[in-house]
């Protein structure tokens, strides 16, 4: 004879995999996944406009805009370090290797050509669309689940790419011409190498952010979180590219 307790439980686990196994068919209707998209909209659009006029203005308009983001980011990340470690000689220490690390990023960003300084930004966001589009369309293993769970091999491998194509195309659009010679390939493996770096910038913020306990680093900018959220695979790659730059004859 079948129990009866017995058969109650297999009905359950039956309902039970049944709702687990709708709940892959059903979809998140796209008002509420995209509920915030005005606004992330709005945002983007102020912040591109700000630092587009700092951008043209130059001079000193370009070297006070980027102080301003330096220290309010300076600022986002001493309150993660605070609330990550609390006031020990380890959050000193971070503190002080991040005033290192934004500073010169800022500095290098303020003393960059215009040409190069757009490239650099237009890298960081080609290897932004790149990760996000291909870890969506290819998926696979992850990276680093723990600190970053949406993060995937295709991902960074899809930023790589899209960098070293804008990398590439910025060497074309500069020098006039598109010719198959080794100069295009290494701007294009340059490209790739500072995805890497940018994805890298990336992963350590969210590796603080959840030493700190928090989504975001901060609330000041709708739909987007805090200035450090938005530049935080632009450091890395700024100072690598102002290296270049200098090397450069």
């Amino acid at each position: 004879m079948v129990d009866e307790t017995d058969s109650k439980v297999d009905g359950m686990r039956k309902r039970d995999r049944f709702k687990a196994g709708m709940k892959r068919y059903v979809r998140v209707p796209l008002s509420v996944r995209t509920s915030d998209l005005p606004v992330r909209a709005a945002s983007a659009i102020v912040m591109i406009a700000v630092a587009g006029t700092a951008m043209w203005l130059g001079g000193w308009a370009w070297t006070i805009f980027v102080a301003l983001v330096a220290a309010v980011c300076f600022f986002e990340f001493s309150q993660l370090v605070m609330r990550a470690f609390g006031i020990t000689a380890k959050s000193v220490i971070g503190l002080l290797l991040g005033l290192v690390y934004i500073a010169a990023a800022g500095m290098a960003l303020s003393s960059l050509p215009l040409g190069v300084t757009i490239g650099v930004v237009a890298v960081v966001i080609a290897t932004d669309t790149g990760a996000y589009f291909s870890g969506r369309a290819i998926g696979g293993p992850k990276i680093a689940p723990r600190i970053s769970p949406s993060k995937t091999w295709a991902g960074l491998f899809g930023g790589m790419v899209f960098a070293g194509a804008v990398a590439a195309g910025s060497f074309v659009y500069n020098t006039g011409e598109f010719v198959l010679r080794p100069m295009l390939f290494i701007a294009f493996a340059i490209g790739a190498v500072l995805a890497v770096l940018a994805q890298c910038g990336d992963f350590f913020e969210s590796w603080l952010k959840r030493r700190a306990g928090v989504k975001d680093s901060s609330r000041l900018i709708p739909g987007h979180g805090g200035v450090f959220d938005r530049i935080d695979g632009l450091l890395p790659v700024t100072i690598a590219a102002y290296f270049l730059w200098a090397l450069h004859p």
